[in-house]
């Protein structure tokens, strides 16, 4: 394992009885990359991120992170060790204010339990926090509405913040441009860019604009094997990558 990087996946399988999801995976995220994993409907991308983030455990093959064998450990201390998860359907409590949502995630990086019997008074040391990382990502003038109530893109921003709450040193993002429109995307991505630098991006996405544009590195999978590797003028140029696309239709 190179000292560049973070993460990295050696022979990476996951059956289900008799179906291979992903078969034999080996995978190596830089550390500060923005790094792709991207494959036609079907191609095993969300088994491989579930693995990396421990909800579901490997049949075969090893995970470490930062050079520290993980291929065994729960979600929450893969997440304590500074691996996150962003899920792919909006995580917030719709009916909490976005500074609320964010000083939750706060008070889980400090330690403690969710002080949701406390007074007001007794979390506010953490506002001062949680209202710097909602102006990172352009939400400060909805720092007191209602989560429910903004737009689907403010929603997602407002995961990021809570995200970053915890001080992650790797983010693992799930498709963070599902269901948006063009605007949204555009914010969205210029987000990521970033919040990237200062630390490390695995993401599934879909959007192959996206993709082209933020990636560093790209990881192509069909059929829950390792299709090609590099940077996007590379993949795109593959005629087995163009093949496994125009043969299942990308999503």
């Amino acid at each position: 394992m190179s000292a560049d990087d973070i993460l990295v996946t050696e022979g990476v399988s996951k059956r289900f009885g008799d179906f291979s999801a992903v078969s034999d995976v080996s995978l190596r995220v830089q550390r500060g990359a923005i790094h792709a994993l991207i494959g036609p409907n079907g191609a095993g991308k969300t088994t491989c991120f579930n693995m990396l983030t421990k909800f579901i455990a490997p049949s075969s093959g090893r995970i470490t992170f930062n050079g520290r064998d993980i291929t065994a450990m729960r979600p929450a201390d893969v997440a304590r060790l500074g691996l996150v998860r962003s899920f792919q359907i909006s995580a917030v409590f719709p009916h909490l204010t976005a500074l609320e949502n964010v000083r939750i995630a706060l008070q889980r990086k400090r330690g403690d339990s969710f002080d949701f019997w406390r007074s007001k008074s007794a979390l506010e040391p953490l506002n001062g926090r949680a209202l710097e990382l909602l102006d990172n990502v352009g939400l400060t003038s909805f720092a007191y509405s209602k989560a429910g109530e903004i737009s689907y893109g403010r929603k997602r921003a407002l995961e990021l913040a809570t995200t970053l709450a915890v001080e992650p040193e790797m983010m693992l993002l799930d498709e963070p441009m599902a269901g948006m429109g063009h605007e949204d995307i555009d914010r969205i991505a210029e987000l990521i860019r970033r919040v990237s630098a200062n630390r490390t991006i695995l993401m599934v996405e879909h959007n192959l604009q996206v993709v082209a544009n933020l990636s560093h590195r790209i990881t192509v999978l069909t059929r829950g094997r390792v299709l090609a590797e590099g940077d996007y003028r590379t993949v795109s140029e593959n005629a087995e990558v163009r093949q496994a696309y125009m043969g299942a239709g990308h999503d």
